[in-house]
């Protein structure tokens, strides 16, 4: 018992928070909370559209035993994050969580400042403009003004998810990772596609080297669509990921590829310029 107060009182030893400032990653030398995870778990399993979830669809998206969904459940629903829907006879998410998420819209200033670049950008050239993070395995927008044939602008919810592999919006992400986090999520992907891990991982590396070597990367999302993406690091260590999306024919244009690109490397370094004088 002495030594380990010891060791905790040892002047020598940096702290978590400054090894925190050091590597510009979250450290902290306390146990996390197991149950806690598990009960955010839950919350992560509801999205757009999903509705009202059941115990069982619960415990099927979280890999969690039926009873200890149940007990979580029950506690999230006395905290006032899930009211349960008698007519349903499920679970949905409460009120709370919206007023979580109008508190994380109003407290991202990278958003407020990226947006207006954006519909300029969009309503400029007839493009779809992107900005999200990832979450886990996969991309979240945090907002997409996209531009239709048809000339209407509508914006892709915020919250949307994108799975991280393919796309060119996840590949610039994870280009922009530190080594160590990045060497994590891919051993993360590679668990979760298996088989199909080995393509996947040639597009990744192949999206990698095109954004060390010329800036961006893109990709072939949907039929008759092409997107280009690059990282977007703020000056206080935050990373999102940015991308330009646009209708193509049949086969790949380099010069469209090549244009589309300068016009979202020009958005990264205005939006990067706003922010260094934030």
């Amino acid at each position: 018992m002495t030594e380990i107060m010891a060791k905790r009182a040892n002047p020598l030893e940096p702290s978590t928070r400054a090894r925190t400032q050091a590597t510009q990653v979250f450290v902290r030398s306390t146990a996390g909370s197991q149950s806690l995870e598990r009960g955010l778990g839950l919350l992560r399993a509801f999205r757009h559209g999903s509705g009202t979830l059941t115990n069982a669809e619960l415990a099927e998206r979280t890999h969690l035993p039926r009873p200890t969904v149940s007990r979580l459940t029950r506690s999230l629903v006395d905290a006032g994050f899930l009211v349960y829907d008698l007519q349903d006879m499920g679970y949905r998410l409460a009120p709370a969580c919206l007023s979580l998420a109008l508190a994380y819209r109003s407290s991202e200033p990278v958003l407020e400042r990226a947006l207006p670049l954006m519909r300029e950008l969009a309503e400029g050239r007839r493009v779809n403009v992107g900005l999200a993070v990832a979450d886990q395995l996969e991309m979240v927008y945090l907002d997409s003004v996209r531009f239709s044939r048809l000339g209407i602008f509508r914006r892709l919810l915020p919250g949307s998810r994108i799975p991280i592999a393919p796309t060119s919006l996840a590949c610039a992400f994870v280009a922009g990772m530190r080594p160590a986090q990045r060497q994590q999520l891919l051993s993360r992907l590679k668990q979760e596609h298996g088989a199909a891990w080995p393509n996947l991982q040639r597009h990744l590396e192949q999206s990698l080297r095109n954004v060390r070597d010329f800036g961006y990367c893109h990709a072939r999302w949907a039929a008759g669509m092409e997107a280009v993406a690059t990282p977007l690091k703020t000056p206080g260590g935050a990373l999102y990921a940015l991308n330009v999306s646009f209708p193509i024919g049949d086969t790949e244009n380099v010069d469209a590829v090549r244009a589309h690109a300068r016009l979202l490397l020009n958005l990264r370094d205005s939006l990067t310029a706003l922010l260094e004088r934030r």
